[in-house]
């Protein structure tokens, strides 16, 4: 069993009545005939990952490779605890979740690249602290990763999330759209929403340039994160309440690999452009590698 765009999985979806994670499950194990059981342990152990990242940017004090973010995670958590935060509980634990992760990153710690490592905060931000908040046992959680990887494949299969081609919206914007379609799936929705979610989380940052500062996966790629994870949230429940989406996933991944494209090569990955060549972002580039103002 297998597919290659959103249409042909919502087709094996409806006429096996099953929800997106197990027609991922059957063509990871039957169409690319790997073990069920190794199969599963590798989900799992990526999501033990994903969580431990989460602890050690909370509980550790992190310092980047490029001394520009560390401690984030921490302030942002802080906030939340003292009842200050302004977005809920949920939204407020997976941005400083998200922002973690980004933190373990830098400072060359363990996490996954889901789909990449400069977007590897939104899906743990999102699910873990959707699995704290709603009470979920791991299980739960790894079966809306397979949702998630799902989606992935689909933008890998038919466009791109390197930053480097597609820019940011191909790497935050796809790691959003992940962890919409899983979070829909966690919530109880069809096949069909967790698609309209991921196709809702595309298009919300289309167009995003990949601009960071110093050639470092530091800034904005940190707060790009938080944002990605936040919309990923607020694309599941647009799905959740019966919106369709104009856009199906398919048109959406075409789109946004055709737009990528069409970025000039300074707002692609090079630091040529964007955030990166900003006065402050120059003079703070310099200050931390000691390099002369000229």
């Amino acid at each position: 069993m297998n597919f290659i765009n959103g249409k042909q999985l919502l087709e094996i979806c409806s006429e096996k009545h099953i929800p997106i994670s197990q027609a991922m499950f059957l063509r990871e194990t039957n169409y690319l005939e790997q073990d069920p059981v190794d199969v599963t342990r590798k989900m799992e152990r990526a999501y033990d990952i994903m969580k431990q990242a989460i602890h050690r940017a909370l509980t550790e004090d992190l310092i980047s490779t490029g001394g520009m973010i560390g401690g984030e995670s921490k302030q942002i958590d802080a906030l939340r605890k003292a009842g200050k935060n302004i977005c809920g509980p949920l939204v407020s634990k997976a941005i400083a979740y998200a922002v973690g992760v980004l933190e373990v990153n830098a400072s060359m710690g363990l996490i996954v690249a889901a789909p990449t490592a400069g977007s590897s905060g939104v899906i743990p931000g999102v699910l873990c602290a959707a699995q704290e908040e709603y009470n979920m046992e791991d299980a739960v959680i790894i079966q809306a990763l397979y949702t998630a990887a799902a989606v992935g494949y689909l933008i890998t299969r038919n466009a791109t999330t390197a930053g480097a081609e597609g820019g940011c919206q191909a790497e935050v914007g796809s790691a959003s759209a992940m962890a919409a379609a899983a979070m829909t799936q966690l919530m109880g929705g069809t096949p069909s929403q967790c698609l309209d979610a991921a196709s809702f989380a595309l298009i919300n940052i289309l167009g995003l340039v990949c601009d960071p500062v110093g050639g470092l996966v530091e800034i904005p790629c940190q707060n790009r994160n938080a944002m990605g994870a936040s919309n990923a949230l607020i694309s599941a429940e647009i799905a959740l309440s019966g919106i369709q989406s104009v856009v199906p996933i398919d048109e959406a991944i075409e789109v946004m690999y055709r737009v990528g494209r069409s970025l000039p090569v300074s707002l692609r990955e090079t630091s040529q452009g964007g955030t990166a060549t900003s006065p402050s972002a120059c003079h703070a580039c310099r200050i931390k590698w000691k390099k002369p103002i000229l």
